[in-house]
């Protein structure tokens, strides 16, 4: 009995439904922990984190959602855990708050996006990825107290896989029938590739090589959107792996 009512319980938990979110949470806060140097206090900040996340969700929907008060009290219920578990990345580095600050202008864009039931719209994305990157950056300040070059660096690639992503996703399903997609898609690798080999980056290539495959080998292929979502999870599981590998062979002493 026990048993099936947590059983119940999880199947009511409200979570957001973009799965590719969550690579965008986890592979920026990892690689800023990496950077930053891996400490107990990213446990607590990466919990408070996900929990801050999980009540933008239900934010959204009461804003655009005939159950407003079902969504409220999810979102009190995340954010009420969020303030209490990010109280120890505070008293650990107050300055962290500054990470917060920054994140509050894109959050209003996807607010406006929700508002307007305009979720999937590009710039919608772009400022999400943004938000997710500057909780990189702050998973690498939060223990040396300072944004290094190295990590900068780092989340901006991470900022720039996403929008690869991002181009690559919206070309198979929303905008399949769409030219323009495809070569803003193309594009976009194409440059990217190209502006690594024009810096002192270019080792980072490596980590880009599968999102470029992809983007043009898989453009105007019927596949379902499960089979599009599992090709993107490992796409980003060895994004994530790359990045770690070149990391500690080429940026750090």
């Amino acid at each position: 009995m026990k048993g099936g009512y947590m059983m119940a319980t999880v199947k009511k938990l409200v979570i957001p439904k973009q799965h590719g979110a969550w690579a965008m949470l986890v592979i920026p806060f990892l690689l800023g922990a990496y950077i930053g140097g891996f400490s107990w206090i990213h446990i607590p900040l990466f919990i408070g984190w996900l929990c801050l996340y999980l009540a933008t969700y239900p934010l959204l929907m009461a804003m655009k959602n005939k159950r407003k008060p079902f969504y409220i009290k999810w979102f009190a219920l995340y954010f009420a855990a969020a303030a209490v578990i990010l109280l120890f990345p505070l008293i650990y580095r107050w300055e962290i708050i500054y990470f917060g600050m920054a994140m509050t202008p894109f959050f209003l864009i996807n607010i406006y996006y929700g508002k307007k039931k305009k979720d999937r719209a590009f710039f919608n994305d772009l400022a999400a990825i943004a938000v997710f990157c500057i909780g990189g950056l702050a998973s690498s300040f939060i223990v040396s107290g300072e944004i290094t070059k190295e990590a900068f660096i780092t989340i901006m690639l991470c900022f720039l896989f996403f929008v690869g992503s991002t181009f690559y996703v919206k070309t198979m399903i929303r905008e399949k029938n769409n030219p323009n997609y495809k070569w803003l898609s193309w594009g976009f690798h194409v440059f990217l590739m190209i502006g690594l080999v024009a810096t002192e980056y270019a080792v980072f290539i490596i980590a880009y090589i599968p999102s470029v495959i992809r983007a043009v080998y898989f453009y105007g292929k019927k596949m379902p959107i499960l089979k599009i979502g599992l090709i993107e999870v490992g796409n980003a599981v060895y994004f994530c792996f790359a990045m770690f590998m070149i990391i500690n062979l080429f940026m750090l002493p």
